[in-house]
């Protein structure tokens, strides 16, 4: 982005930055960070598509087994052999 200065901000910004001991492009810069970020800290995020994992933020690591089953559930202890257990069973089930 390019921004055209009016001479009278331009002269302002320069005798500034000159008594800061900075750079004009550096103040500018500076100024318009602070002036808008909380603005953009604001505004919702461009991106309006969600994860799963953001559909689910309120909810995940909420619920712990051991308030339903004694000793835990250990639901994540060997996952993949119960669910394909799971789906043998299903599959014994419909024949």
């Amino acid at each position: 982005m390019i921004l055209t200065l009016t001479p009278d901000i331009e002269r302002a910004l320069t005798d500034q930055a000159r008594r800061l001991g900075t750079t004009p492009e550096r103040l500018a810069i500076d100024s318009l960070r602070e002036r808008f970020s909380m603005i953009a800290a604001q505004a919702p995020p461009q991106d309006t598509a969600e994860t799963m994992a953001d559909l689910l933020r309120e909810h995940i690591g909420v619920l712990h087994s051991g308030e339903h089953v004694p000793g835990g559930a250990r639901m994540s202890e060997n996952s993949g052999q119960k669910f394909a257990a799971g789906l043998m069973e299903q599959h014994r089930r419909k024949e």
